[in-house]
């Protein structure tokens, strides 16, 4: 088995899209990095690796095998051993994981670009292990989980943003006023004003998502801004965000 040493890891938890697990390039001063003393790295099927970095689901008992108790990480000089942990790669991506003691992916963490290039230098000519899952990973994206394209292209803020954006526009969809929607989506449209009255809920919501779904403007930022206005566990990610913003902004100068 290959394993890796002195490892750099950011972890995030319980995210189950890959996008949300960031890039070196978007790790923050405030993320809490941490050093793997050692690690297995696999080499594993295109399919596996997309369940791993792309949900929640249970892995393999045969992969978990493999690697229990092979990782350790060190804190307060004393070296600490963990359940079910590892690198995987398919040979073109790479991603970490560590199960917290479960069977499926709790925690995830991309790579610094050097630690990076080096898996792919380790598994150069190897074939993927085999691991038998029991199903057929097939992904459902919805409002609380975008597809990766409605994504695409956002920085670490904007695609948190986005999904606050998300959270307040289902809430509205199964909130006690939906003549409200209506409202919003005059706001986020204004020059359709006529044609919105003329819509039925569930139309003008629709077209309210499939306008917002797509993209991160000043327009989404300030949609969102209205929206969460006055509802406490919304605002205080929304001022989290911005928060984190000005801290990053006052660092680069």
């Amino acid at each position: 088995m290959l394993y890796m040493h002195d490892l750099w890891v950011n972890w995030f938890e319980g995210e189950e899209n890959g996008y949300n697990v960031c890039r070196f390039h978007e790790w923050r001063k405030e993320d809490g990095i941490e050093i793997v003393d050692q690690i297995p790295l696999l080499l594993v099927e295109e399919q596996l690796y997309e369940s791993i970095e792309n949900d929640l689901q249970d892995l393999p008992m045969s992969l978990l095998q493999d690697v229990q108790k092979r990782t350790y990480m060190k804190r307060n000089q004393e070296r600490h051993t963990i359940e079910y942990a590892a690198v995987v790669t398919n040979g073109h991506d790479v991603i970490v994981f560590d199960t917290l003691g479960y069977t499926l992916p709790v925690k995830k963490s991309r790579l610094i670009p050097r630690q990076e290039r080096l898996v792919f230098e380790m598994v150069q000519g190897k074939k993927p292990a085999t691991y038998n899952m029991e199903e057929q990973f097939t992904k459902e994206y919805h409002i609380l989980s975008l597809e990766p394209e409605k994504m695409s292209g956002l920085t670490r803020r904007e695609r948190q943003l986005k999904q606050l954006l998300m959270m307040a526009l289902d809430q509205l969809k199964h909130s006690d006023y939906p003549e409200e929607i209506r409202y919003w989506l005059t706001e986020w449209n204004p020059v359709e004003y006529h044609s919105i009255k003329e819509l039925t809920t569930d139309e003008a919501w629709e077209r309210l998502y499939q306008g917002t779904s797509h993209g991160w403007t000043i327009h989404h930022e300030e949609l969102c801004g209205k929206l969460v206005k006055g509802q406490p566990f919304f605002e205080t990610i929304w001022q989290g965000e911005h928060q984190k913003a000005e801290k990053h902004i006052k660092s680069q100068n």
